[in-house]
């Protein structure tokens, strides 16, 4: 084990780490997204936090100028009065703006990213995990998925993640309560993030084909309490059965995300348009296919929801993927410690 432990921490030493802008819809000071912030640098990549004063849920792609505070940060991290735009006085990698989430990624990007990265722009936007699935039709008027789609927009390769456990807590919980239900599924989401963003980031070349984008959800934890207990399913946000998707696992027609998440221990993939937030073509899918397919699986048996028998004997995880989400969560445990 100690070995196994070793090579783990070995391996996220030897990936690349990346210039990455961190933003959310529900808040600067919520738990999710701080254990995703801690996660990513315990990865070895370079973060600036730049998410919306307060929580924004539901706002889509809704954009306005930043305004000095009416009212306190979420969870009173800020008092009235503030500036449009602030940042944690002991660690200025953490920013708020008080405007929509599309708003805090552009901060993030225009304005943060060359302060914290020698003048250059992110490699990479990462929104969410947001506090409760985006599946399905909901990606219109996400404001997670917004984020990921102004990134997307200004040419920055970006994902959206979701979950289906947790709740508005603050941060702090993290520390104060770090048994509670929240505390546990925002390390275990984050380990979970980790994992697919060096998945998706890891090889030289393009992460992402111009202006699309990756929503990627979570099912509860409820019975996963563990990152290892996760596989990542490629699969589609919409319903077609007249759709011809990327051929996998058996089928040229992939599952929807909602069913997927249904299914037990299983994240959804789906890669879409940032413009129409609707599914890609088959040729599109198989760009992303070809960076991630190391940590893929196939429903582990029956049909899928488009009554597509899927290919049994692909569930095994791969020792990349173990690997990272082992040292990644024992980099939570020790910080969490």
């Amino acid at each position: 084990m100690i070995r196994f432990a070793l090579l783990a921490l070995l391996y996220l030493q030897n990936a690349q780490g990346r210039n990455i802008v961190l933003t959310n819809d529900d808040g600067w000071a919520v738990a999710l997204v701080r254990a995703q912030n801690d996660a990513l640098k315990a990865a070895g990549h370079n973060v600036v936090l730049s998410c919306p004063a307060e929580n924004k849920s539901g706002t889509g792609s809704s954009s306005a100028p930043a305004t000095v505070l009416a009212s306190p940060c979420e969870f009173n991290t800020c008092p009235t009065g503030s500036p449009a735009e602030g940042f944690n006085a002991s660690d200025p990698h953490l920013n708020y703006v008080n405007a929509f989430p599309v708003d805090s990624a552009r901060y993030g990007m225009q304005t943060l990213a060359p302060q914290f990265f020698n003048g250059s722009a992110p490699d990479f936007v990462v929104s969410g995990p947001n506090v409760g699935n985006n599946l399905g039709t909901t990606v219109l008027n996400s404001g997670t998925v917004g984020a990921a789609c102004e990134a997307a927009r200004e040419r920055i390769p970006s994902i959206a993640f979701s979950a289906a456990t947790g709740s508005q807590v603050s941060y702090t919980t993290l520390e104060s309560n770090p048994n509670s239900a929240d505390s546990l599924a925002a390390r275990t989401y984050a380990a979970l993030g980790v994992q697919f963003v060096q998945a998706l980031t890891v090889a030289e070349g393009t992460i992402l084909p111009t202006s699309v984008s990756v929503n990627v959800n979570f099912p509860s934890t409820d019975h996963c309490p563990d990152a290892s207990n996760f596989s990542f399913v490629l699969s589609r946000i919409n319903e077609d059965k007249s759709a011809t998707d990327v051929e996998w696992c058996g089928t040229t027609n992939l599952p929807t995300e909602s069913n997927v998440v249904k299914q037990g221990c299983f994240a959804s993939v789906s890669v879409f348009n940032a413009s129409t937030k609707g599914d890609v073509d088959a040729d599109t899918q198989a760009f992303v296919l070809d960076r991630i397919n190391g940590i893929l699986t196939c429903l582990s048996s029956g049909e899928n929801d488009n009554g597509h028998v899927a290919d049994d004997g692909v569930t095994m995880e791969t020792t990349t993927k173990t690997a990272t989400t082992m040292a990644v969560a024992m980099v939570m445990m020790a910080m969490a410690g």
